[in-house]
């Protein structure tokens, strides 16, 4: 996520660049550079590099490890699963999630006094006596 400060910050240094610069000296340069360059493949590699992070820096191996085991039990049951369990350490890393990204967090107790904590449309239930990177296969509540 782009911070509110990099955006202003960003079109601050962009508005004093244009300000200050020489506008002729720096058409009269795009207008002799009519053959892209390596710079530009370079520079074009670098800007793609970084949209592909912005875009990907939400997903932590945790959340694609779940992801795939919804995928998983999906493709067998035409549904997404109503609970997997998870080891503390994944449950944390799940919790700083919802928080990174202002998700609403609701955290519950099952009726067997497990915590819970919605994460798509499945339940993730905090499984304290496993290791602590656990994750299980889906399941129902059947």
């Amino acid at each position: 996520m782009v911070e509110r400060r990099d955006v202003i910050g960003g079109g601050l240094a962009a508005g004093l660049a244009a300000l200050f610069g020489d506008p002729a000296a720096q058409g009269a340069q795009t207008l002799q550079r009519t053959v892209p360059t390596d710079d530009d493949a370079a520079t074009a590699k670098a800007v793609d590099a970084l949209r592909a992070m912005l875009e990907h820096q939400h997903e932590s191996q945790e959340i694609m490890r779940i992801r795939s085991q919804q995928r998983t039990f999906l493709k067998a049951n035409q549904k997404f699963p109503d609970f997997i369990d998870v080891g503390i350490e994944v449950w944390e890393r799940l919790h700083d999630w919802h928080v990174k990204n202002r998700q609403p967090l609701t955290i519950v107790r099952t009726n067997d006094g497990q915590y819970g904590m919605p994460f798509m449309a499945t339940t993730l239930i905090l499984r304290h006596e496993q290791t602590e990177s656990y994750i299980s296969w889906g399941y129902d509540a059947r």
